[in-house]
């Protein structure tokens, strides 16, 4: 990530750096600031899989009463690091999502039909938007058969970069127990 000039924010280790790097690639007017609408992209950015009501949950939090719908970095650095260093809004496990493809794979054939689950994920649950779908599809589906071989996708998604945030995270908390 780019070297940010943090003046006034002091980051106090690796894992505020680069909380504080994510949010000032959305920060357009240099001025410390980001547009509550940014909060959900900021946190996928980082590696987060927050649900609508954890974005609007961190909106709350970190938004200033009178900053007409602007988070400063001040309040965003510490609230989102003690999330990511509590594990919060960490993406599932790779059993945890075999299991639940799993659990819809009722026959055990090792796929889940298109259709099935694009009517899962538009209707049950906390639905998918319509851009979050086509992403999701454009990926999982084998286009020959219509059907996703939910092994196959899951070991196309689940490969974790050593750096990610939650592995950050606990590096520093492993260090500080010791």
């Amino acid at each position: 990530m780019a070297d940010f000039e943090y003046s006034d924010i002091n980051p106090a280790n690796e894992l505020e750096k680069r909380v504080a790097d994510a949010f000032l690639i959305f920060d357009h007017h240099g001025n410390k600031t980001v547009d509550v609408r940014e909060i959900g992209t900021i946190l996928r950015f980082l590696g987060c899989v927050p649900t609508e009501a954890d974005v609007n949950e961190v909106i709350s939090a970190t938004e200033f009463e009178d900053s007409n719908g602007t988070v400063h970095l001040s309040k965003f650095l510490p609230y989102v690091s003690q999330l990511i260093a509590e594990h919060k809004m960490e993406p599932a496990p790779p059993e945890k999502l075999l299991k639940a493809f799993r659990v819809l794979d009722q026959e055990g054939k090792g796929f889940v039909d298109k259709e099935y689950m694009t009517k899962l994920i538009t209707e049950e649950g906390e639905p998918f938007t319509v851009e979050e779908l086509e992403e999701m599809m454009a990926v999982a589906v084998d286009m020959a058969t219509d059907k996703i071989a939910y092994e196959l996708y899951l070991n196309q998604l689940l490969h974790e970069p050593p750096d990610s945030i939650y592995a950050l995270a606990e590096k520093l908390r492993n260090r500080n127990i010791r």
